[in-house]
């Protein structure tokens, strides 16, 4: 008695220790470094919340690193000290780069590998095709993705007698001369500016046309390619913008968006070309006017235009951690792609939803009916099947090559170089720079 006394004593306490070391264990962190700042960086708290306190395995801790170039910089430094997160956003012009890098544990693998069945066919297939391999693999997940889309302010258009623009049909850039022309006329000292000038008026302008941005499928299909952005097409079009500028039709606000942001708030100019996620930042700043979204316009001899490609960024996972964390990062973005989640990001930001099911859940309670500028984006990036050149780019250097286009640009919109010129060498500096990334990854 006194034996069976004793080792049921000593399993007893056995079996608080047990249990006391299973509630102080403690969980297993993420870190992911991200680019999303104020509103948008409250909205990645707010998921982050959410899903931590979903459950009680894994604390994920978001972190800022600045923009999208120095959380990129911060990821590659934070990698050869070997002291790198988890996840890593970047954004899609460092595509080509971080898939080359060898530092990336592809998503498809991650989320096959921890027991998730992602059906990959309900995601947003323009939005996939900018982050697969060559075999059609995602290597990437998708997080904030957008596409530009035309703002414009209803009062300076009633005002000037302009009929508002359709949600679902583009308007030529022939209508576009004779919309800015009337309302300059009408008292408004601009007529269009843009934000994102190499994203907007030749990366899109190409893929909506059809036209070939680079050689290679875009750099799909090899490293050799070579830019094709000194096309006649092109050429005329950034032509045309340039001749606005005499009457005050187009202007240029600078490179990014906060110039041409700040012109459309003060109402020099009837129009802004930007990305689908300036909806939360207009939603927030436009107190004295009303304005609405349209499609990119299209050239009148493109009876069928073709998608607009997606910018943004997406979270990229890095090798070098446990099992255990990698579980931990597969349940939390398989969290943020829920319905839920995905709902929340794309009201509050006006980032797309990245799955068709989480696309038609917020058809179903009607969102887009008492928003219906918040389904522009969505409807202009999926009206056709991306063909080869519409489906993305993919070129190694792109920071630094979309860094050249929109100097060559300023140089057209300051009169120092004809569009010809400026796009021939734009085209010859930046193919420099393909074979110095052909050289290095080949």
């Amino acid at each position: 008695m006194k034996k069976s006394g004793l080792f049921a004593g000593l399993a007893f306490v056995l079996l608080v220790v047990f249990c006391a070391g299973q509630v102080m264990a403690k969980p297993v962190t993420i870190q992911w470094w991200h680019a999303m700042r104020s509103a948008r960086g409250e909205v990645c708290n707010y998921m982050i919340k959410q899903f931590n306190e979903s459950q009680d395995k894994y604390v994920v801790v978001g972190t800022n690193k600045g923009n999208y170039d120095e959380t990129v910089n911060a990821g590659v430094a934070a990698i050869r000290a070997k002291k790198h997160p988890h996840i890593l956003q970047s954004f899609e012009v460092g595509t080509q780069t971080m898939m080359l890098s060898g530092a990336i544990y592809p998503v498809h693998e991650l989320m096959k590998d921890a027991g998730y069945n992602v059906n990959w066919k309900d995601y947003l297939q323009p939005v996939l095709s900018y982050y697969m391999n060559s075999d059609g693999n995602l290597m990437s997940m998708p997080f904030n993705s957008s596409t530009p889309v035309m703002y414009y302010n209803v009062d300076l258009f009633k005002k000037a007698g302009i009929p508002l623009l359709s949600k679902s049909e583009s308007v030529t850039w022939d209508d576009m001369a004779e919309i800015t022309a009337k309302l300059v006329k009408s008292g408004v000292p601009g007529g269009l500016v843009t934000a994102w000038q190499s994203w907007t008026q030749i990366e899109n302008y190409s893929a909506i046309h059809n036209i070939p941005f680079a050689s290679k499928a875009n750099g799909y299909e090899g490293l050799d390619c070579e830019l094709t952005i000194n096309n006649d097409k092109v050429v005329n079009h950034i032509a045309r913008l340039k001749s606005w500028m005499a009457d005050g039709r187009f202007f240029y606000g600078g490179q990014k968006y906060q110039g041409p942001k700040a012109e459309f708030l003060a109402q020099n100019a009837g129009l802004y070309i930007d990305s689908i996620s300036g909806i939360a930042k207009l939603k927030k700043a436009v107190k004295d006017f009303k304005w609405d979204v349209a499609p990119l316009p299209v050239e009148s001899w493109m009876k069928a235009p073709q998608n607009s490609i997606i910018g943004g960024a997406s979270n990229w996972v890095l090798k070098g951690h446990s099992k255990e964390e990698y579980e931990g990062v597969a349940a939390f973005l398989d969290f943020l792609a829920t319905n839920r989640m995905q709902g929340f990001w794309h009201m509050q930001t006006g980032y797309f939803p990245i799955t068709l099911t989480s696309y038609k859940s917020l058809k179903d309670v009607g969102y887009f009916d008492a928003n219906p500028f918040q389904e522009v984006g969505i409807k202009q990036m999926t009206r056709r099947e991306p063909t080869k050149i519409s489906r993305g780019l993919r070129l190694g250097y792109f920071i630094q090559i979309r860094n050249i286009i929109n100097e060559e640009l300023e140089l057209v919109w300051n009169d120092s170089k004809t569009p010809q010129e400026a796009l021939d060498n734009a085209v010859k500096r930046s193919n420099i720079k393909l074979r110095e990334f052909e050289k290095t990854y080949k």
